[in-house]
């Protein structure tokens, strides 16, 4: 017999006590912020290639309003989406109707 037992520090998996929490989405931010370098990105390739000639101040303003617009859509449809599969704090998703 082994006097050294393992602890639970070292287990990896989940244990009977501790909830299992569901798989989330990728955030809206992060989806954005890796649009945003990726429209930096073809624009520098564009614009070294000599293709098209880019006023760079027009190009921030341009990425600005796009990112901010695709942050305030993708804020709101993840809170509609939230709303709607009845996660929210408010939900009454486990409530049942006995009447």
């Amino acid at each position: 017999m082994s006097a050294h037992e393992p602890t639970r520090a070292f287990e990896t998996g989940p244990s009977a006590s501790e909830p299992v929490a569901q798989a989330a989405g990728a955030r809206v931010g992060t989806v954005v912020w890796g649009l945003i370098v990726l429209a930096l990105a073809a624009l520098i390739i564009i614009s070294k290639l000599g293709l098209v000639a880019l006023n760079g101040n027009y190009v921030l303003i341009g990425l600005m309003i796009g990112a901010g617009a695709a942050l305030v859509i993708g804020g709101i449809l993840s809170a509609r989406s939230r709303k709607g599969n009845g996660s929210g704090p408010g939900s009454r998703a486990a409530d049942t109707d006995h009447q």
